[in-house]
C-alpha cells in the first residue's frame, strides 16, 4: 500500500503532465462548427429544457463569431436561457450587457421585459394575493429591480406587446411590496417596538398610497401612537384611515366595547 506521500507526488506528477500537454485533452464537440450550427444546436437545446447546454452553445457562437449575423440573437437568447436555468446574477448581466451594447435594438424592449421577469417570482404567480401564500415573504430587492424594469418597459415603449403584462404586474409588485412594509410593521408591533412599527407603516403609506395594505398601515400608525402617547399623531392618523376606509373591518373590533377600537387589536 502506497504512503500518503507517495500518492501526492503521483497526483503532482500527473497535473505537471496535464500542464505540458501530455495527457489527453477533453474533445470540443463544437470544434469546427458553423455560427448557424452553433445556433442551431442551441435552440435545439432550449426546445429540450437543456438549459445549461443551451448556454453553452450560444457563449461560443457569440466568442466564435462576434460579428456575425447570429451573435446579437445569440445574447437574446442566453439571456432568456440563463433565466429558465435559475441562473438569476447571470440573467440581469446578460440582459444589462445586451442594453449597454444596443440600446437602440428593435427587441431591447424584450430585455427589459425578460430582466423584470427575472427577479418576478413566477411561483406566486399574478394570483397570490388570492392563496395561501404570504406575499410578504418575497425578497423586497427582488420586487423592487423587477418593478424598476417593467416601469422602464414602460415608459420608453407604450406600445410594446410587451407593455400590458409588465403593467399588471407592476401593480400586484406594487401590492406586494406595500405588504412586505406592513408584514415588518407588524412584526415590530408585536415587539413592541412602535417607534419602528409607526416609521415602517408610514413608509408604506408614503411610497404606496393606493395598495391594499395601506387600511392595516393606518391601523398600526393609530395603535403605535396610542401606545407611545402620541395623542395628536394617533387622532390625525385616524382621521386619515376614517375618510379613506370608513368601513374598515378594525372599526367593527370597537363595536359595544368600552375600550377605543385600536385597543382591541
Amino acid at each position: 500500500m502506497r504512503s500518503l506521500p507517495a500518492l501526492a507526488l503521483i497526483f503532482a506528477a500527473l497535473l505537471s503532465l496535464s500542464g505540458c500537454g501530455l495527457l489527453p485533452e477533453q474533445k470540443d464537440e463544437t470544434a469546427g462548427w458553423s455560427a448557424n450550427k452553433l445556433y442551431t444546436q442551441a435552440k435545439e437545446a432550449m426546445s429540450e429544457g437543456s438549459w445549461d447546454k443551451a448556454v453553452k452553445y450560444f457563449e461560443k457562437l457569440e466568442s466564435r463569431y462576434p460579428y456575425g449575423r447570429y451573435a446579437q440573437q445569440a445574447q437574446i437568447e442566453v439571456a432568456y436561457a440563463y433565466f429558465k436555468s435559475g441562473e438569476t446574477a447571470s440573467a440581469i448581466a446578460a440582459c444589462d450587457r445586451f442594453v449597454k451594447l444596443h440600446p437602440d435594438h428593435p427587441n431591447v424592449d424584450y430585455i427589459y421585459y425578460l430582466k423584470g421577469l427575472v427577479t418576478f417570482n413566477e411561483d406566486l404567480g399574478m394570483m397570490g394575493h388570492v392563496s395561501m401564500q404570504d406575499q410578504t415573504e418575497r425578497d423586497p430587492k427582488g420586487m423592487r429591480e423587477s418593478f424598476d424594469a417593467f416601469k422602464t418597459l414602460s415608459s420608453r415603449f407604450p406600445d410594446s406587446k410587451y407593455t400590458p403584462d409588465a403593467v399588471q404586474r407592476m401593480k400586484y409588485l406594487v401590492s406586494a411590496m406595500a405588504a412586505n412594509e406592513v408584514h415588518v410593521a407588524r412584526y415590530y408591533m408585536k415587539r413592541k417596538a412602535y417607534v419602528a412599527a409607526a416609521n415602517r407603516a408610514q413608509s408604506a403609506i408614503k411610497n404606496y398610497p393606493d395598495a391594499p395594505a395601506i387600511e392595516e398601515a393606518l391601523f398600526i400608525m393609530v395603535k403605535a401612537y396610542d401606545e407611545m402617547g402620541m395623542i395628536d399623531l394617533r387622532d390625525d392618523a385616524e382621521r386619515v384611515m376614517r375618510k379613506n376606509y370608513p368601513n374598515s373591518v378594525y372599526y367593527t373590533r370597537g363595536l359595544n366595547r368600552v375600550e377605543p377600537w385600536w385597543k382591541l387589536w
